[in-house]
């Protein structure tokens, strides 16, 4: 396939497709009706032990907001610890403050934890309703996040195509800019022609296109 796709998962049936047609990473969650969230460990075993290519593993412990309790940072440090027992090769995880800015201490708990299992880690979508993406990127640079999934600060990664190009170009390949959101077959030529992005992040249904 000409780009380097994530596929959202949220079963067994449908990560084993996407890996059938071409995807060359699988994110894999549930809920997606309310964002998503940690998947149980059981379909996270199941996914693992059935596909070759590698799973990143949405750990967040609620929909909703990116502002967490101290008991919600804990089940995602379980989660965490979870996903590194299960045998993924990454974790996507983001946390806010009240202000909308990026929870630093919070996430560096988080990231701590997972580069101590091994885990990469990409910092998801909250970075979309943070107070302000180019503070935010820098705060997330920082922190040394290995990737960023971003719809540009839009509704979906076309309509932000020109802020993922601007962090692409900020970023100098420190980190990978991951655009996804609303990417389809129709509009991905479009949104790689504007960003630049080494990696998209697309749903199931792009595969059954």
């Amino acid at each position: 396939m000409k780009w380097f796709l994530e596929s959202c998962c949220t079963s067994l049936e449908e990560a084993v497709y996407a890996q059938s047609q071409g995807a060359r990473r699988i994110e894999l969650c549930e809920c997606l009706e309310v964002g998503g969230v940690t998947p149980s460990k059981e379909l996270l075993q199941e996914v693992i032990s059935a596909v070759k290519i590698p799973v990143n593993v949405l750990v967040r412990p609620r929909g909703g907001d990116f502002y967490f309790s101290e008991e919600e940072i804990l089940e995602t440090l379980e989660g965490i610890r979870m996903s590194a027992a299960a045998g993924a090769q990454g974790v996507v995880i983001g946390a806010l403050d009240e202000a909308g800015n990026v929870a630093v201490d919070t996430m560096r708990r988080l990231i701590t934890e997972a580069r101590e299992l091994g885990l990469s880690v990409t910092f998801h979508r909250a970075f979309d309703v943070c107070a302000d993406p180019l503070a935010a990127f820098d705060a997330i640079l920082d922190l040394g996040c290995d990737r960023l999934l971003t719809s540009g600060h839009e509704a979906d990664a076309y309509a932000g195509r020109f802020l993922i190009a601007e962090l692409v170009r900020r970023a100098s390949g420190r980190i990978a800019v991951m655009a996804g959101c609303g990417v389809r077959p129709s509009n991905i030529d479009a949104i790689a022609s504007a960003s630049s992005a080494p990696e998209y992040h697309a749903s199931f249904s792009f595969f059954r296109a």
